[in-house]
């Protein structure tokens, strides 16, 4: 597989149209991973060169989507890629549909309800909306937070700082999320829903382009080509 070195957040957008998949960290065998192609030196830097904010930039600019979408790993996958992955991973029932018939949890459905009735929402405004502010609710909040995204129901849409009343900045930011519906649609995606088999013949031809035998193993057992 091509080896990639970036510096810049105009390379990072370069490569994620490249190779389509693109992980913040290590997580396919010989692929890269946006750890792995940036200088270590740089991450955390607060610079125009610092890839931990690049990864919250990505979604804002409609670049890539963003999220957990498998393994519980944080993922960016590019605008050409997404209906396929999401044809393969996602569901064309509707989320009280997967609920009533047991493939949802209750944590899932209310977070998604209340993501869905305020778009961009971040984590803190979340967790007190859903009530599980509670250090004890913390792990049935991120656990549904993960599940959502898992299937592809929400994307992480952007970071929003921590403010006081002076509108300062105080404390770390938040992640902020969207359905995937609203952020492909807003970023004119909004055909997102295939036909699974066509989608994954699609999408493992790309892969076949870019990807070693051994990257295409892991990729084969992620999209069960």
């Amino acid at each position: 597989m091509k080896e990639y070195m970036i510096s810049t957040y105009e390379e990072a957008i370069e490569v994620i149209n490249e190779v389509g998949l693109l992980p913040l960290a290590s997580l396919i065998s010989d692929y890269p991973s946006l750890d792995n192609i940036t200088s270590k030196e740089h991450w955390h830097s607060g610079t125009e060169f610092d890839p931990w904010l690049w990864r919250a930039k990505f979604p804002v600019d409609g670049v890539a989507a963003y999220g957990k979408f498998f393994k519980k790993k944080s993922l960016l996958i590019s605008r050409e890629l997404l209906p396929l992955i999401r044809a393969i991973k996602g569901s064309k029932h509707s989320l009280k549909k997967r609920y009533e018939d047991g493939l949802v949890s209750g944590a899932a459905l209310e977070l998604f309800t209340l993501i869905s009735e305020e778009e961009g929402i971040d984590t803190r405004l979340l967790r007190a909306k859903a009530g599980m502010k509670d250090k004890e609710k913390k792990k049935v909040f991120d656990n549904g937070l993960v599940e959502l995204q898992g299937s592809m129901d929400i994307v992480v849409s952007g970071t929003k700082e921590k403010t006081n009343g002076m509108g300062e900045k105080n404390g770390w930011s938040s992640t902020s999320f969207e359905t995937m519906e609203y952020w492909a649609k807003n970023n004119h995606l909004d055909q997102i829903c295939g036909e699974s088999e066509d989608a994954k013949k699609e999408l493992k031809n790309h892969f076949l382009k870019i990807c070693s035998p051994e990257s295409m193993k892991a990729l084969e057992k992620i999209f069960k080509f």
